[in-house]
């Protein structure tokens, strides 16, 4: 048989790009409208809440248990017996829960709305790796659909493209380079002990300076002592402190709560958040909450501590995370049962911080 002759590539011809572009519309449409009737339809990257949480939050396996399995170095000869193993997802679905059911009562009161919570699970594993995650999110019934496997380069690249709005990590570099990226980022610790938290109720504890606001105010006491610094707040009460790195945060949160409000559930808001300051009211009170009123926002709760632990309060609330740029609250947090987060930012942080007592375990 006579090999056939190779066939002449032709230029498309006038008008077929125009001919085509009905057909990719028509196939675009086709998949944007494709849901499934047995699990809710997945937020359009960068229409809702983006909220990006690492691996490295997971610790391996339950406290106590004996260290089975291995990570993905040899392949292939443990990946399929590793894939076998659940990741310890129990001290994270509280919050992702809590997430998921904000979103159930939105799309329950918006079908059409694309404004929702989205997680996306992070990690620098091997892509293999996600068998494995996938096995451990089915296991604890949790609704996470986007995944992010970078193969040993860090994440951090990817952030903005999924428009983050908050990453989560319990690795520390990591969390330095999101924000310094201006990406809103803590580094995650786990409780020291287990504490019930509201399933039905996302609750979200801030502090208010280097978190929700700037370090200026905390640059004046470190500088020249509290005098100094109620002087300073009172002369400039009516003067706005500049944002924080987690602003943008209690604005998306904010954004989805008056969602509930315009359907008259202020008060049953699935959605609750708090102001946790060791500022006292009387004499720094006052600017911090102007400054959350210029900016628009508010939060359901402001509790001005006057210096005193923060801890047996957190305690009170049981927030499913707060988040704070001092160390020792994080450290005063964890031992009455909270996940807290820290954010590294701001004059605080120098000199080095110290790592608390109780850091969450890897999952790398």
């Amino acid at each position: 048989m006579e090999p056939e002759e190779p066939r002449e590539l032709r230029e498309p011809g006038p008008g077929a790009e125009t001919a085509a572009a009905p057909r990719w519309e028509e196939a675009k449409t086709f998949y944007d409208n494709l849901t499934s009737k047995k699990k809710p339809k997945s937020v359009k990257a960068g229409h809702g809440v983006g909220a990006q949480v690492s691996t490295r939050t997971i610790p391996r396996q339950s406290p106590g248990a004996a260290h089975k399995e291995q990570m993905f170095v040899k392949f292939p000869s443990t990946r399929a017996r590793v894939s076998e193993h659940l990741l310890y997802f129990k001290q994270i679905s509280s919050p992702i829960q809590a997430l998921e059911a904000v979103n159930k009562r939105l799309r329950e009161l918006y079908p059409e709305s694309e404004d929702l919570f989205d997680i996306v699970l992070v990690t620098n594993n091997h892509a293999q790796v996600g068998v494995r995650l996938i096995n451990s999110i089915n296991h604890y019934d949790l609704f996470i659909e986007r995944f992010c496997m970078t193969g040993g380069n860090s994440p951090i690249c990817y952030l903005k493209a999924y428009h983050t709005n908050l990453y989560l990590s319990a690795d520390a570099e990591k969390v330095q380079e999101a924000i310094d990226e201006g990406i809103a980022a803590a580094t995650i610790f786990s409780p020291s002990r287990d504490v019930a938290v509201s399933q039905s109720q996302l609750r979200v504890a801030f502090d208010g300076d280097a978190v929700l606001f700037s370090d200026e105010s905390e640059r004046i006491v470190k500088a020249h002592g509290l005098d100094s610094f109620f002087e300073h707040e009172k002369a400039h009460e009516n003067k706005p402190l500049a944002q924080g790195p987690l602003k943008g945060f209690l604005e998306a949160l904010g954004r989805l709560q008056k969602k509930f409000y315009s359907k008259g559930l202020r008060l049953e808001c699935p959605i609750r958040t708090y102001l946790v300051t060791a500022r006292s009211a009387a004499s720094s009170g006052a600017r911090a909450l102007k400054t959350l009123r210029s900016w628009g926002l508010e939060t359901d709760e402001a509790l001005f501590l006057a210096g005193a632990p923060k801890g047996p309060l957190l305690e009170k609330i049981r927030p499913h995370i707060f988040f704070d740029d001092q160390m020792f609250h994080v450290a005063g947090a964890q031992e009455m049962g909270t996940v807290a987060a820290h954010v590294p930012y701001g004059v605080a942080q120098t000199p080095r911080r110290t790592t608390p007592t109780k850091q969450a375990p890897s999952a790398q």
